[in-house]
């Protein structure tokens, strides 16, 4: 029951990533990759197809055991990743780099010009 509940999981998550990020469309996750094939980078397309027929297999034949459940988990990660959409961390990144860099100036000019303020109205 464990290996259902991890392939399901890990496959809906993808189903997600497809539907949200690539406007797939279609009732099975192979019925979603067809359908937004020409979005998808190439070479995340055989390993979408893997983790589709692992999960169809999983979840429709009676007495499936899943044998390699690293390579499989190694696929959704991968893919995971691949369709994740990156600018949401690279702009996090730049509004980080930023206030600490606007943050070290302010300190380094009152620093420097410190003596030289005069605090009496």
């Amino acid at each position: 029951m464990a290996n259902i509940e991890l392939v399901v999981t890990r496959s809906r998550r993808i189903e997600r990533l497809l539907r949200e990020h690539y406007h797939a469309e279609g009732k099975g996750l192979h019925q979603l990759i067809t359908s937004c094939e020409d979005r998808l980078p190439h070479d995340v397309i055989a390993k979408l197809r893997f983790i589709a027929s692992v999960r169809n297999k999983t979840v429709h034949e009676d007495g499936y055991r899943l044998d390699d459940k690293k390579g499989f988990l190694a696929a959704c990660k991968a893919c995971e990743k691949e369709l994740t959409p990156r600018s949401g961390r690279f702009v996090w990144t730049i509004v980080a780099l930023l206030l600490l860099g606007v943050t070290a100036m302010a300190l380094w000019f009152y620093s420097v010009h410190w003596h030289r303020i005069d605090l009496t109205p």
